[in-house]
């Protein structure tokens, strides 16, 4: 049965690790399988759109988004392909959090649209080309795997037209 596993948060230094790439060969490993499972279930229980293996203290490179209704999970994900138009929105993540335990919010500069490569849970190797939201959410995690945090994207106001 999956579990919920505890999100590291702001400022843990373990967020700012730099993560190492998933041995294709341990894909379909049992010890794996659950990680996937139970980073789903954290993900949806703290209602979030997507989850990097970092922010549940294991520095490798492994996401899980939520989308359409879908649960996606990206191991080695790497973006191909970048728009050239960009554009700012509002993104908060489950590892920042003010002092109230409330996450924070903030405009981000992110492009609209990107291609990403990587493997699925059963190590096929994937390609998805994301637009608007998606977009964004593929952008936010992967950067967790290289130990950014959206903070560090923060747009200045005057870019922002606001």
């Amino acid at each position: 049965m999956p579990k919920e596993l505890p999100i590291l948060t702001y400022p843990d230094p373990r967020l700012r690790l730099k993560s190492t790439p998933v041995d294709a060969a341990k894909i379909n490993n049992a010890e794996l399988q659950r990680l996937l499972l139970d980073m789903a279930t954290t993900m949806q229980k703290k209602d979030g759109a997507g989850l990097a293996a970092p922010q549940i203290g294991q520095a490798i490179r492994l996401i899980v988004v939520h989308h359409e209704d879908k649960t996606i999970f990206l191991i080695n994900p790497e973006i191909t392909g970048k728009s050239w138009a960009r554009e700012i929105e509002e993104e908060g993540c489950l590892s920042v959090l003010n002092e109230q335990g409330e996450i924070i919010y903030a405009p981000v500069e992110r492009y609209k649209k990107v291609t990403c490569v990587y493997l699925d849970e059963k190590g096929q190797k994937q390609k998805i080309r994301a637009e608007k939201i998606l977009a964004r959410i593929l952008q936010h995690e992967i950067d967790h795997l290289d130990g950014i945090l959206f903070i560090d994207r923060i747009a200045k106001k005057n870019k922002a037209g606001r």
